[in-house]
């Protein structure tokens, strides 16, 4: 971590020790915010997520400017030595920029080069794999894919084919019980149940245009301007969908797919800290032991979520100590994504469970492809990323579990 990393989040501790100083004050004195206290907390919260934003900027920056420098190394001819010692050099480099000036064809096709461990790619944690950097662009653009999508960050098991035919996975409905029985008496029998979910492949696409001049200039990073745009654009559709999508022309989102934990009992679907602790062993123990066990909500339910106390008076919201590493809820990771509902009656507001009982189906790898007509009249190179895939909760028994508020 750099030194202006490790400032920032030095910084966003004494934060959080600001307000919960101040929420410590009220509680022993058994009162509501006052005005003042409501404005200074709803402050001191706006500069914890301020302070996120440049944490991951400066991680981002500092990541950049070592892609940059590998790339001008290149071009004088210097072999830069790999961070973590015996990586690949980036797969289809040469390819790429061949295809990007216009010399190698009208698409390119991007393939993971053999299995890809996506929890490696995770840059929100250093033990996920945060001090790994990505080294092909295959791997660069997964790993902007998955910083716009809350669901892939949390380790689910993603399976990696070569076409998009459909394929049929089982699903764990019900598991199978036991009972003591008398000698000489027939054992009872007690099978689990399955059922069926088929994967096919969504076609999800975005447009990507660049000038010529940019395309000209051999000492900017195309590979990484186009694994940003392409990964986060495709990222945030197909993230949406893994969160809510309805299986119907879109995958199977893990709220569809999860069963009620807990129901609140509070008006307008707050949520309690107890409910939060209920919602969590409502999740059995070999699930919640799981190291792709995590919370999912959204930006404005974390905010709430921070003032709540447990019964022994302490926070159930614990800040990292480590930049760009997830917060800690009831000792378990917790990540934000918009596309989840916010506090409402009814709404289910908080995802909890073993995220690795969601199946990803990615099919063929990315393909771009390239057209020098379509902006013609503005000088403009157009590039089409395309990416194929499907997703849906294989574990019906109680593997994720969700809150819903107040009915």
């Amino acid at each position: 971590m750099s030194e202006v990393a490790k400032t920032l989040s030095e910084r966003r501790a004494r934060v959080w020790e600001q307000a919960k100083a101040l929420a410590d004050a009220a509680a022993d004195e058994n009162r509501t915010f006052s005005g003042e206290e409501e404005s200074t907390w709803q402050s001191l919260n706006a500069e914890l997520d301020a302070l996120d934003k440049r944490i991951k900027a400066v991680i981002d920056g500092e990541q950049r400017a070592k892609d940059a420098e590998d790339s001008m190394a290149k071009l004088r001819g210097e072999q830069r030595k790999q961070d973590g010692g015996g990586q690949r050099p980036g797969l289809g480099s040469e390819e790429l920029r061949a295809f990007v000036r216009g010399e190698g064809g009208r698409h390119f096709d991007v393939m993971p080069s053999g299995p890809v461990n996506y929890r490696d790619l995770t840059k929100g944690s250093a033990t996920a794999g945060g001090n790994t950097v990505p080294t092909s662009f295959y791997e660069r653009l997964m790993a902007h894919l998955i910083e716009s999508s809350a669901i892939l960050q949390t380790g689910p098991t993603v399976l990696n084919t070569s076409s998009g035919e459909q394929i049929q996975i089982p699903k764990t409905t019900a598991h199978s019980t036991a009972a003591i029985t008398t000698e000489g008496s027939t054992i009872t029998e007690s099978d689990p149940a399955f059922g069926q979910v088929t994967l096919g492949a969504f076609k999800y696409g975005t447009i990507i245009q660049v000038s010529r001049e940019l395309l000209t200039d051999t000492g900017v990073d195309l590979e990484g301007y186009l694994s940003m745009q392409a990964g986060r654009a495709i990222g945030n559709a197909f993230g949406a969908h893994m969160v809510t999508g309805t299986g119907t022309g879109q995958p199977r989102g893990i709220v569809t797919d999860a069963t009620v934990g807990k129901t609140g009992a509070t008006a307008g679907g707050l949520i309690t800290a107890d409910d939060l602790i209920d919602l969590q062993y409502s999740v059995i123990a070999p699930y919640r032991a799981s190291s792709s066990c995590f919370w999912v909500v959204k930006d404005a339910t974390l905010g709430a979520i921070r003032k709540l106390k447990g019964s022994d008076g302490q926070y159930i919201w614990q800040p990292s100590l480590v930049a760009s590493a997830p917060d800690l809820l009831l000792g378990k990771p917790i990540v934000t994504d918009p596309n989840v509902a916010g506090v409402a009656t009814t709404a289910k507001s908080v995802v909890f469970g073993d995220m690795s009982q969601y199946f990803v189906r990615m099919a063929g790898g990315v393909r771009f492809e390239r057209s020098d007509d379509f902006a013609f009249n503005s000088d403009l190179v157009t590039f089409r990323a395309l990416l194929r895939a499907d997703a849906a909760l294989v574990d019906l028994t109680g593997a994720v579990k969700v809150f819903q508020g107040a009915v």
